[in-house]
């Protein structure tokens, strides 16, 4: 068990700890000193720039339009996806150009998130927009793009600590100020002032940052996420920034790809199991009471096995399955399976992911919180733009 809403089984192979072990009880001192103000950012004692009770005067819209690029929007629509049968507003996200896209005519509340206030794809979704009168916009303090045209329409600006890298930004402003939107309890979601404590979760973090660098070093550098549950698909579009743009640097890093099980078993899995091991794999997936039942009607004795088996019963046979065939092949894999589909486990995976890069970062020699090169793409954009 990685905690108790979540069932863990770490990496079998046999990896070095000392490194990390330290790496974990610096950090670990830092928040208990709260020296780190990340660090506080994740903490159920921090205060957000927005006041809960005053947010109910944007209840009243049926529809919630979140204009944000990468970290700006990524956790937020983590959160909905994940939690979704909890949530009863509905919620549009904004997380690309597109030239195509048509939205409700609901009446509805523009979410404009930008860390830096200047982010071009955020700046022109904005803009496509005839009316942006129902907005509200978090962003640094600073003078930027977002917060002159809050001021210029008067309309509420919450303040994105400059501290707080955007894809870190999940447990602050960034995704709880949606939360509370949706209707859930942003303190729910603060798990790492009891994780960092608990001596299990621990010695499981430790332990797979250990076996990840280990497979780095050993040049297995594919992260392959074998997802069995759709509705966490965004969870690990939220993870994939985070471990990409924390760890790609200096010729190092890990790329994490995100599988579709069990559809990818026909067409993704012959590479996985006979292709270049270069790889190492995390199952994942959510036990649901709700699910269907096959319909006996049409079974033939050839597949009398199915009766009385559900959707959720095959899924657990091939989870369970492919992981028997990974364990023979001695092909290296982790495994999740989320017992409760509520904010407390959310917050318990985004606290262990965040930690888990952060340290291999630290490990790696390299700086978890910037991107330096991507700003190349943006100078290159702004120099053909302006001719």
């Amino acid at each position: 068990m990685l905690t108790s809403n979540i069932k863990f089984q770490s990496f079998k192979n046999k990896s070095k700890k000392k490194l990390i072990t330290n790496i974990f009880k610096d950090i670990k001192k830092q928040f208990d000193n709260k020296r780190d103000l990340f660090l506080q950012s994740l903490s159920v004692n921090y205060k957000n720039s927005f006041n809960i009770n005053n947010l109910k005067k944007y209840k009243k819209f049926n529809l919630y339009n979140l204009i944000g690029m990468g970290g700006s929007s990524l956790g937020a629509k983590a959160i909905y996806s994940f939690l979704n049968d909890k949530i009863k507003k509905k919620f549009n996200f904004e997380d690309n150009i597109d030239t195509q896209k048509k939205y409700s005519a609901d009446k509805k509340l523009n979410i404009v998130i930008s860390k830096s206030g200047n982010t071009l794809e955020t700046i022109v979704n904005l803009n496509t927009k005839k009316d942006i009168k129902n907005s509200i916009f978090i962003t640094e303090s600073n003078n930027n793009y977002l917060r002159k045209i809050a001021k210029e329409i008067d309309k509420e600006i919450f303040e994105h600590r400059n501290y707080i890298g955007g894809r870190y930004s999940v447990l602050s402003e960034t995704g709880m100020l949606p939360a509370c939107l949706m209707g859930l309890d942003p303190k729910k979601f603060k798990r790492i002032d009891y994780l960092i404590k608990d001596k299990n979760f621990q010695n499981q973090l430790i332990y797979n940052v250990s076996s990840i660098l280990d497979f780095h070093n050993k040049k297995k550098t594919n992260s392959v996420i074998l997802n069995y549950d759709p509705s966490s698909h965004d969870l690990f579009s939220w993870y994939q920034q985070l471990v990409a743009e924390s760890l790609g640097k200096k010729s190092k890093g890990i790329l994490p790809i995100i599988s579709t099980m069990p559809k990818d078993n026909h067409s993704l899995m012959q590479l996985y199991l006979d292709g270049n091991r270069n790889n190492f794999f995390t199952f994942f997936r959510v036990e649901n009471r709700s699910s269907k039942k096959l319909n006996k009607k049409y079974l033939t004795n050839s597949h009398v096995y199915l009766s009385n088996k559900n959707t959720n019963d095959i899924l657990k046979a091939q989870f369970e399955a492919t992981q028997n065939v990974f364990r023979a092949k001695k092909i290296p894999f982790r495994s999740f399976v989320v017992k409760n589909r509520d904010e407390k486990t959310l917050g318990e995976l985004f606290c262990f992911f965040i930690l888990e890069t952060i340290m291999i970062g630290k490990a790696l020699k390299i700086n978890p919180f910037n991107q330096p090169e991507v700003e190349l793409i943006k100078k290159e954009t702004y120099k053909i733009l302006k001719g």
